[in-house]
């Protein structure tokens, strides 16, 4: 068994989604903390907190850097993060004194988890257009096939096939909508300094602020947001909503695919190594299996909201532990059933014997 089923050898087979882990990987998140490190160096030099030829130099030292991951990795467990020596390793390439002046760990952090998200969210958009428009596919071919309607896993009326696959596609569109009304609260540039009153940056505050987000295309705050955890635990809770979507849509198919029912025909199923007579619904079964997973990881995220007093250790740790994983179920979820979508070939009641 391995820690993670999303990284397993085999286990990734079924669960790993190759688009997410790249927008995840370490060294593509190494990159988004050297570009903040660059963009703060630049603000601070414009704004006149360090000599602006010193600024530059850095800032262009900064973009080229290339960390040693495994001083990261030494530095993070005895400093419970890895920016102090991401930040030593860049002062020894760099001027030091423009360099990290004023800013702070978190602010390297939560600015790079949001660049994450940001990928993250256009990834999500673009599967859940390509859904939509399967969906959209499968009723055009299939919506007026006969159907039993089944209430509370019994038989009751006759429905058609559209009947049935509507509530599978009309939510795609209101997830769209409330992701691209959070995003808005998400992507938003972190700033706060030692204990999130920007002290360090004097009278320079607002328009560091904004220079910084300017240059990550992010949106500039007026308060750090440290402890105020509500806008991710928000984006968290819409992954375990859009993973909950799909989640039904599996469980329907399995129901819909059961021998004696044959509400529909999938081509390529799995096989079993007992029974190679059987056509198993692997891929809605891992929808179910995904959903319920992330709405597991909401209660996680929901204890990360308590950060206490001007910055947490705990609360913070588990976002990092959590998140990911959210994120990569999401993504499978959703590559998962759209493959699904495009195996489909026959939706409604099985044709009588003869």
């Amino acid at each position: 068994m391995s820690a993670s089923v999303f990284e397993s050898p085999w286990l990734s087979g079924l669960f790993g989604d190759d688009a997410m882990a790249a927008i995840l990987a370490p060294e593509r998140q190494l990159q988004h903390m050297l570009a903040f490190e660059a963009a703060w160096s630049r603000a601070c030099g414009r704004a006149g907190l360090i000599d602006a030829t010193l600024a530059e130099t850095a800032a262009q030292a900064i973009e080229v850097a290339n960390p040693d991951l495994t001083d990261l990795t030494k530095g993070t467990a005895q400093d419970g993060l890895p920016v102090p020596s991401l930040v030593k390793q860049l002062k020894a390439i760099a001027p030091g004194e423009a360099v990290h002046m004023g800013a702070t760990s978190q602010d390297v952090v939560d600015t790079t988890t949001v660049l994450v998200l940001r990928e993250a969210s256009l990834l999500i958009t673009n599967r859940l257009i390509e859904l939509e428009k399967l969906l959209k596919g499968l009723e055009e071919r299939f919506g007026d096939e006969p159907l039993m309607g089944r209430t509370r896993m019994q038989a009751a009326t006759l429905i058609t096939v559209r009947d049935r696959v509507l509530p599978w596609r009309l939510p795609l569109a209101e997830h769209r909508v409330r992701l691209d009304q959070i995003r808005p609260r998400i992507e938003r540039v972190q700033i706060g300094g030692a204990s999130g009153d920007r002290q360090a940056l004097r009278n320079k505050a607002d328009e560091i602020v904004a220079d910084v987000a300017c240059q990550l295309d992010l949106a500039p705050t007026y308060k750090a947001w440290h402890t105020m955890r509500d806008g991710i635990v928000e984006y968290a809770s819409l992954l375990s909503m859009i993973s909950g979507t799909l989640g039904k849509i599996g469980q329907d198919i399995a129901l819909m695919a059961q021998q004696g029912v044959g509400a529909i025909a999938i081509s390529g199923g799995g096989t079993s190594s007992a029974m190679p007579h059987k056509n198993n619904p692997i891929s809605a079964e891992l929808l179910v299996t995904l959903a319920r997973f992330n709405a597991v990881q909401v209660s996680a995220m929901h204890h990360a909201l308590i950060h206490e007093q001007e910055r947490s250790g705990t609360a913070w740790a588990l976002e990092w532990m959590v998140l990911p994983q959210m994120l990569m179920a999401t993504a499978r979820a959703l590559d998962a059933c759209c493959s699904l979508s495009r195996s489909i070939t026959r939706i409604g009641e099985a044709e009588p014997k003869k």
